[in-house]
C-alpha cells in the first residue's frame, strides 16, 4: 500500500513515547479545546495535542481576536453559542471583568487540565502521520520543553490544526482557494477554479497615558500615507451609511440621531483586522513566516501613520502590545461526503444529520487584503437567520478514522467564510468530540456511527446544552418530560410547562422559557410531579444569561464598552433543589453564587422522588426568575 511520507524531520533521535487513547485531538484552538473536553465528558480517553504554550488559537494571548458567531455581535437576537464555550465565556466574566487575556488563558487551560479523562500535551508539534491513505496508524510528535517525542495511536483522529495538517499528512482528500460556480451552482462563486484565500491579519492595542506619547518609526517598517487607507477606516471615527453614502464622524461630535444606521465605531486602541497579508500569496501555508514578517513592517507603519500622520487622535497613544502569531483566516479544507455549500445559508438549509449551527455573514476578504490599494477590503453577504450544518462535513471523504472540526470542514470557498468563525467552530469542536468518543466506544467509524447513531448524537448534543436546528428534546430517560408542573407565578407567554418544550431559547414568537411574575419575598417555585417515583440521580437545568448579548473577551474598547459587565443579571444565583416522596423532603440540594447556564446537580446517593421542587431565592440582578429547562435523570437510566 502507498504511505504518506508528508513531514518534518524527526526531531530526535530518542525512541518516541508510545501512548493509546481513544480519541486523539491535534490543535488547541477553540473547536479542539471544546471538543476534547465534550469528548472526556463522554468518558472516553481523550489526548488534546496543541503546538502553543496556551489555548485558544486565534481567541488566545498571542493573537487576541474576539470570538465571532451567529448572533453577529447584537445583529442576530438570541443566536449565542452555548454548550462547553458558553460554560469558558461565562467563567471569564466571573473571574475577569478587567479583559485580561492572561486570566483568560488560565480560564481555558484550566478547563482542560482540570477535566477527567482528558490528558493535554502543551509545545507539542506533530511532525509524522503514519497512514495508508485510508486509516491513521499513529501520529508522532515532538514536545520542545521536554526534548520528548510521543507516538499516539487512536480508535479517532480529529483534524483541529486550522490548517488541516493532521489530514494533509495523513493524505486526506483536500481542496485550498475558490471553486468555480459551476461545481456547486454558487452564484457568487467565480467563472473559474483559482487559489485566492483570505489573509492573516496582527493585531495591535496602544493605550492613552494622558499626555503626549513620541512614536519613532523603525526602519524596517512601511511607510504609508492617507491613500493607502481608502476604505480603510483609522483613527477616533464612527462610520454610518446615509442613503448610498459613507459618513464619517469624530467620536466627539453628535451622532446620537444616526445610532439606528451606526455600522462601525474604531478607536485608536486597537485594530485592525484589515491588517492582513497572504491571500494571494503563491502558498499561505509554507510561506506563513515570510508573510507573518510583512505583517510586522505593515503594523508598525500604519501605527506610525495613526500616531504621525495628524487628524488621527492618537497623540496621547503608546503602541503597547503587538500580536506575536498572526490570524489565520483560510488554508486548506478537509473534503467530506458533505460539502457545505452558499446555498445552504441563504437558504437557511435545516439539515435532517445537522450537528451544529452558524449565522455569521459570508465573509470574502480581499485577497491581496491591504496591498489591494483602494479595493473594498472584504465583501460581506449578509443574510437573515441561521443554517444547520450536517455530519458529512466533519468526516474526512477518503480517511475512515478521522474527523474535522474548525475552519477546515468540508465547505466551500464562500460557505467558509461564514462557518470559519470562533463561536461556530467551538460548538461544532463540541459537537464531534461527542460524536468521536461514541464511535470509539462503539468500535466504529465515524462514518458508521453517523449512519447508525444520528438520532442518538444529537439528542446528546442537545442534553449537554448545544443548540440543533428542528430537533427537540426526545430523551426517553428524562422522566421530567412526563412530569405535571406547576409554578408560584408565571408570565403570559413563559408558562411553567415551556421548561419541557425540548428546545432551550426563544425561536420566533415561542420563548421557551419559564418566568415567573417577579420574586415575592418568600421566592419562587417550580414544582414537577413525576409520572411514577424515581431513584433520582441527577438534575440538569438550563438558565437565562441573555443568549442576544455578548460576553467575548476582545482588545476592541468599542466593543467591550457596548458589553454589561460581571454575571449575566438574568441568571439565578442562589436556588434550592428538593426532593420530595409523599410530601415530605427527602433530600435537598443548595445552590449558591451561581453563574453559570447549564447547572448539573448531581447526588451522591440516588433519592426515591415522586416530585422535585426548584425553590429561588434570589437571581443575579433580575426581576424576575427564568429558566428554559429541566431535566430528571433516574439512577437506572443514567449510565
Amino acid at each position: 500500500m502507498k504511505q504518506y511520507i508528508r513531514e518534518t524531520p524527526a526531531p530526535s533521535k530518542n525512541p518516541p513515547v508510545r501512548l493509546h487513547y481513544e480519541v486523539v485531538f491535534v490543535g488547541g484552538g477553540l473547536s479542539g479545546l471544546c471538543g476534547a473536553i465534550g469528548s472526556a465528558r463522554q468518558g472516553a480517553r481523550t489526548a488534546l495535542i496543541q503546538d502553543r504554550s496556551v489555548f485558544g488559537g486565534n481567541a488566545s494571548s498571542e493573537t487576541r481576536m474576539h470570538v465571532s458567531g451567529a448572533s453577529c455581535h447584537w445583529g442576530k437576537k438570541d443566536a449565542a453559542e452555548t454548550g462547553i464555550l458558553m460554560e469558558l465565556q461565562l467563567e471569564n466574566k466571573y473571574l475577569n471583568d478587567s479583559y485580561n487575556y492572561s486570566l483568560w488563558d488560565g480560564v481555558l487551560w484550566a478547563a482542560a487540565k482540570e477535566c477527567e479523562n482528558l490528558d493535554i500535551y502543551m509545545n507539542t508539534s506533530m511532525y509524522k502521520v503514519n497512514s495508508d491513505g485510508k486509516t491513521i496508524q499513529s501520529v508522532l510528535c515532538y514536545q520542545m520543553n521536554t526534548e520528548i517525542c510521543f507516538e499516539f495511536t487512536a480508535e479517532v483522529f480529529v483534524d483541529t490544526t486550522g490548517n488541516g495538517t493532521l489530514g494533509y499528512f495523513a493524505g486526506a482528500e483536500y481542496c485550498i482557494g475558490r471553486e468555480a460556480g459551476c461545481e456547486y451552482g454558487e452564484k457568487d462563486a467565480p467563472v473559474q477554479r483559482d487559489g485566492e484565500t483570505m489573509g492573516n491579519t496582527i493585531y495591535f492595542v496602544a493605550e492613552d497615558k494622558g499626555h503626549p506619547v513620541r512614536f519613532r518609526k523603525p526602519e524596517w517598517a512601511y511607510t504609508f500615507d492617507e491613500s493607502d487607507f481608502v476604505h480603510r477606516y483609522h483613527g477616533d471615527i464612527v462610520v454610518y451609511h446615509d442613503a448610498d453614502d459613507v459618513v464619517v464622524l469624530k467620536p466627539d461630535e453628535d451622532y446620537e440621531d444616526h445610532q439606528d444606521q451606526l455600522v462601525e465605531k474604531y478607536d485608536v486602541e486597537s485594530g485592525y483586522w484589515w491588517i492582513e497579508l497572504g491571500g494571494d500569496w503563491d502558498d499561505i501555508i509554507r510561506q506563513a513566516e515570510d508573510i507573518r514578517y510583512e505583517l510586522y513592517r505593515t503594523v508598525y507603519g500604519v501605527w506610525d501613520h495613526i500616531k504621525n500622520g495628524g487628524g488621527h487622535g492618537a497623540e496621547n497613544y503608546e503602541l503597547v502590545w503587538v500580536g506575536s502569531v498572526a490570524g489565520s483566516r483560510e488554508s486548506r479544507r478537509l473534503m467530506g461526503d458533505e460539502v457545505l455549500t452558499e446555498n445552504d445559508i441563504l437558504t437557511n438549509r435545516v439539515f435532517e444529520n445537522g450537528i451544529a449551527y452558524g449565522g455569521w455573514p459570508m465573509d470574502e476578504h480581499t485577497a491581496g487584503g491591504f496591498r489591494a490599494k483602494g479595493q473594498i477590503p472584504s465583501k460581506v453577504r449578509s443574510f437573515p437567520g441561521f443554517y444547520s450544518i450536517p455530519y458529512g462535513c466533519y468526516c474526512s471523504k477518503t480517511i475512515s478514522n478521522l474527523m474535522m472540526a474548525g475552519r477546515n470542514i468540508s465547505a466551500t470557498k464562500l460557505a467558509m467564510g461564514s462557518a470559519r468563525v470562533m463561536g461556530t467552530c467551538a460548538v461544532g469542536g463540541e459537537a464531534v468530540g461527542i460524536a468521536a468518543a461514541g464511535a470509539a466506544k462503539l468500535g466504529m467509524t465515524p462514518k458508521e456511527y453517523g449512519k447508525t447513531h444520528i438520532q442518538e448524537l444529537r439528542q446528546e448534543l442537545l442534553k449537554n446544552d448545544l443548540y440543533i436546528m428542528g430537533c427537540r428534546n426526545e430523551d426517553k430517560k428524562d422522566a421530567a418530560r412526563t412530569a405535571i408542573i406547576s409554578a408560584s407565578s408565571e408570565k403570559k407567554g413563559f408558562e411553567a410547562g415551556l421548561v419541557v418544550s425540548g428546545v432551550t431559547r426563544r425561536e420566533g414568537s415561542c420563548s421557551n422559557m419559564w418566568s415567573s411574575d417577579g420574586i415575592s419575598s418568600q421566592g419562587e417555585f417550580l414544582r414537577l410531579k413525576l409520572l411514577k417515583p424515581v431513584p433520582v440521580k441527577e438534575v440538569r437545568l438550563v438558565l437565562d444569561p441573555d443568549l442576544s448579548e455578548e460576553r467575548c473577551i476582545s482588545v476592541s474598547k468599542a466593543f467591550l464598552d457596548k458589553e454589561p459587565l460581571g454575571v449575566a443579571r438574568e441568571l439565578l444565583k442562589d436556588y434550592t433543589v428538593k426532593f420530595l416522596m409523599d410530601g415530605k423532603t427527602a433530600a435537598d440540594v443548595e445552590i449558591r453564587d451561581n453563574y453559570q447556564r447549564l447547572n448539573r446537580i448531581v447526588l451522591q446517593e440516588n433519592v426515591l422522588t415522586d416530585t422535585v421542587e426548584i425553590r429561588i431565592h434570589e437571581t443575579n440582578g433580575c426581576q424576575d426568575a427564568h429558566i428554559y429547562e429541566i431535566r430528571i435523570y433516574g439512577a437506572e437510566t443514567n449510565e
